[in-house]
């Protein structure tokens, strides 16, 4: 009799663990994480084809900045939630520069000001799009679901749920050739936010990925990593989906920003 079965009457038991239980090598962790992406990141959406060709009106593009501000504005506060769970000070250190980056020092820089440059660009008022009175309901849950995941949930998957990162490089190369070919607004300074996003993600993309390849070593971990950033892709994908209801196809819920409201006091 072998290692793997015993033998009960005629009938062959099998005695050793699973092998759907059985952690996966950090080679083939690391290749599921990335067939995620693969699969369902929200490149693949319609609305950034839209958007990266130059097809989206003027409107649509408002739209997208005003409810894009809802979950930029509520990136440093998900990394707070984070924080004030993380127990070892090294993680709080390196972690803490997620919060830096979109917050800016207390004068000038940050993703959030960047956001807030690209609004005054496409002719709204910034002081209009940071009240969030623009944004939509769908939007607003969905965000605020992703702050509850990365709160609530195990660190593992709070951590992993931020390996969206992975790919964003990628869209926003598109984004960045897309903007500039196609829209009058576009020039360095309005759409400067994606350009720092180049450099940030990858350094926040290589300490992340490192740690939860190393810290998942049960299988159950591993899968419950892959579902966070499974969970991620979702609350991307989302929020591009309400939109396209919305503003392409004309569906806009009570309450949302309505074409001509929060413009710049010098625009029609």
């Amino acid at each position: 009799m072998g290692d793997c079965e015993g033998w009960h009457g005629d009938n062959p038991v099998n005695i050793s663990p699973r092998h759907e239980d059985w952690p996966l090598s950090r080679a083939e962790f690391e290749a599921r994480l990335h067939q995620v992406g693969e699969a369902r990141y929200h490149d693949k959406h319609r609305f950034h084809d839209r958007l990266h060709g130059g097809q989206c009106t003027m409107d649509e593009v408002q739209a997208w900045v005003i409810n894009r501000w809802q979950y930029q504005s509520s990136i440093p506060m998900k990394d707070a939630a984070f924080l004030s769970r993380c127990r070892d000070p090294d993680l709080r250190r390196i972690w803490r520069s997620r919060i830096e980056d979109h917050d800016g020092a207390v004068e000038n820089g940050g993703g959030i000001r960047r956001w807030l440059r690209l609004a005054q660009g496409v002719g709204l008022d910034p002081a209009y799009v940071a009240s969030g009175r623009g944004v939509m309901p769908a939007t607003r849950f969905i965000v605020d679901a992703y702050i509850r995941f990365v709160r609530d949930e195990p660190l593992i998957a709070a951590m992993a749920s931020s390996l969206t990162e992975m790919f964003a490089p990628a869209i926003h190369t598109q984004r960045i050739a897309g903007l500039l070919a196609h829209y009058d607004f576009a020039d360095p300074e309005t759409i400067a936010y994606f350009g720092h996003r180049l450099t940030e993600a990858p350094k926040d993309v290589q300490f992340t990925l490192d740690w939860v390849l190393t810290h998942a070593v049960t299988r159950a971990d591993q899968e419950a990593a892959i579902a966070a950033l499974t969970f991620k892709t979702d609350v991307l994908w989302a929020q591009l989906d309400a939109l396209w209801s919305g503003y392409v196809e004309g569906h806009i819920p009570p309450g949302a920003w309505k074409p001509g409201e929060g413009q710049m006091a010098d625009r029609p």
